[in-house]
């Protein structure tokens, strides 16, 4: 890392962002979020993508122009100013809310020329704006979105990560998250359980500050399997799960009914909640928090959040897409980075 990032790193955390889908909503929430000006005071950003991308939807979007430091191959970054590294030179045709193969071909560029400059230390987190999970796909790129291709380049040794996601009402945890809702029962086992809750609650210790974390989780079937008449998983797996991580003396709860649970609001009274599939998760997640509500991965010995919200192309280019969610992902990813230094500085 050279001597600029780390003096730094003390100050402000880099943060880097990606600019996601270019047909999508990334570019408008990106250039709204960064004028708040609370950001520049705290942070230092750079954002992956190109400034011929920004200005045209600056544009588009009628907004006064933002001051920018162009970052060069020595990564020399303005701790003062907007930071932009271009990951390509070419001039791109837009298309503002349509699905075309070079949104999510740059998509890939900026995500993984950022992927690099992380692994290098020369960002302390990273922030990733939507992409298209179809468009997306070639021969780098082979995953079923941002977590799993994140989790392939960081845990080489084969650790798991988790999609958990935040905001100030909930955070809720997804078992399997990104696969066919056909494969969730046979990509359920006692020890997948176990270790998706484990990371959950070494997570909310070390990422969120909390010291006895109290966790509940959810069962799989309908009235959490009413004592094996509707499915046996509750009994078979998901108890067995909880029972080992009790062991350990972490404060986890459950199986519990995932329509009463959430219909008596009964995840106020929890740290964080373990759903068993994608949709058991984010239904009620999106429900309550779809503004606010921030994607993180969390196990990853690196700080990954995004916001909770896809491409929205059908409002791409029309000034109509809300930064809260973009805005929250990019605190979030400084508390974290901030908890994660003071840790790390304990420690030594």
């Amino acid at each position: 890392m050279d001597k600029t990032a780390q003096t730094v790193n003390k100050n402000k955390p880099v943060i880097g962002i990606t600019i996601g889908d270019l047909n999508g909503i990334g570019a408008e929430i990106i250039i709204k979020s960064l004028a708040d000006n609370r950001l520049l005071k705290m942070v230092t950003p750079v954002v992956y993508g190109s400034t011929k991308v920004l200005s045209y939807y600056r544009k588009i979007m009628g907004l006064e122009p933002f001051n920018h430091h162009p970052v060069n191959n020595n990564f020399d970054i303005h701790t003062k100013k907007i930071n932009v590294k271009n990951c390509w030179q070419e001039t791109v045709e837009l298309k503002p809310g349509q699905v075309t193969s070079e949104g999510g071909k740059y998509a890939y560029l900026a995500l993984e020329a950022a992927t690099n400059d992380l692994k290098e230390g020369k960002i302390q987190a990273l922030v990733t704006a939507p992409i298209n999970k179809k468009n997306i796909q070639s021969e780098s790129f082979n995953f079923v979105g941002h977590t799993e291709y994140l989790t392939s380049k960081f845990n080489s040794d084969n650790e798991d990560s988790l999609m958990l996601l935040v905001s100030d009402q909930l955070r809720i945890g997804v078992v399997t998250s990104h696969i066919p809702l056909g494969d969730v029962k046979k990509n359920l086992t006692k020890e997948v359980v176990d270790s998706k809750i484990n990371l959950l609650h070494k997570s909310l210790k070390k990422d969120f500050g909390i010291s006895k974390p109290k966790i509940a989780v959810l069962g799989l079937n309908p009235h959490a399997g009413e004592d094996g008449l509707l499915g046996g998983e509750e009994g078979e797996i998901i108890t067995p799960a909880i029972n080992a991580c009790k062991k350990k003396g972490s404060l986890v709860f459950g199986p519990f009914p995932a329509d009463g649970f959430f219909g008596k609001m009964e995840h106020k009274k929890y740290d964080a909640v373990m759903a068993m599939y994608h949709d058991q998760g984010l239904i009620p997640f999106k429900t309550l928090a779809f503004d606010e509500g921030v994607n993180y991965t969390a196990g990853l010995p690196v700080v990954r959040t995004s916001p909770d919200h896809g491409t929205a192309y059908s409002i791409a280019g029309k000034n109509k897409a809300s930064e809260d969610s973009m805005l929250h992902a990019l605190f979030l990813a400084l508390d974290i980075t901030k908890k994660r230094m003071e840790g790390a500085a304990t420690v030594n």
